[in-house]
């Protein structure tokens, strides 16, 4: 299996708000796995993908949904010209050839599919393939993150106790306003002082957050806008696209948001 197609070869920027950087290589060191904790957007996944280029390892990234099967995780026999094969999963590649293996979003996933990984996160390393009456040793360079957003899931979509046990955690945030500003602008493309706006508007949409909307804007929303703006587009209309028509259908909040960024303007 030649991952060279899973490699991150060029930096990925991120800049860091605390210690994770430090957290997440003693936590690689031990291979134990990791579970990241934030709001939508606030750079979990530039996270990971900065850390495997740091790490020089590969990334195998798995959006998880609700439809997702164990089946779609760790393989399943498949006809071709020749008859039946068996297909590795994205997992089963990660565990059988070190790659970092990142499943982004878990709790979208059903909790009777995730309960695969639980061999592969204590002393045992393993992952188990039924339909194979295979047991697949973790290769020494495998890892295992995961990540989900622990103040939008209900109470169905939580993780399993058992789950969370089995792994250590990294709780992440929005950065601070100047930070923020700086990544913004960094990644947009814009100026300081559109970046510093566009993080204004930014803070006082997350107060909405109970009132009106799940999640205020993001940072990975705010890039967005500033992306508009870089080509030409006015920074309001920019900002009613990615942040006050995306984020919410209501009337009354859209009115709500919309007095935000005029003040913030």
């Amino acid at each position: 299996m030649n991952l060279d197609q899973y490699a991150i070869v060029e930096e990925p920027f991120y800049a860091p708000v605390a210690d994770e950087l430090a957290l997440f290589e003693a936590a690689y060191a031990e291979r134990i796995p990791l579970m990241l904790k934030g709001p939508t957007g606030c750079g979990k996944t530039r996270f990971v993908e900065h850390m495997a280029w740091r790490l020089k390892r590969p990334l195998i990234t798995i959006a998880c949904h609700e439809d997702m099967t164990a089946s779609d995780l760790v393989g399943r026999y498949l006809l071709d010209a020749g008859g039946t094969v068996w297909r590795d999963g994205p997992l089963t590649e990660a565990v059988r050839h070190g790659a970092i293996c990142y499943l982004d979003e878990i709790v979208e996933a059903r909790q009777d599919t995730t309960v695969v990984i639980h061999p592969l996160t204590d002393e045992r390393r393993v992952l188990p393939l039924e339909k194979r009456n295979e047991l697949v040793a973790g290769h020494p360079d495998f890892f295992l993150v995961i990540s989900y957003n622990p103040g939008y899931q209900s109470a169905v979509k939580d993780l399993k106790e058992s789950t969370k046990q089995r792994f250590a955690a990294i709780d992440f945030t929005y950065a601070d306003a100047g930070r923020e500003t700086a990544i913004v602008a960094q990644e947009a493309g814009i100026g300081l002082d559109v970046a510093e706006k566009l993080v204004r508007i930014a803070a006082a949409s997350r107060n909405l957050g109970g009132h009106g909307l799940d999640e205020g804007a993001s940072t990975r929303t705010l890039i967005r806008a500033g992306k508009l703006i870089a080509r030409g587009v006015a920074i309001p209309q920019a900002c009613d696209m990615t942040i006050v028509s995306a984020l919410t259908d209501d009337r009354d909040t859209r009115g709500a948001l919309r007095s935000i960024v005029s003040a913030c303007l």
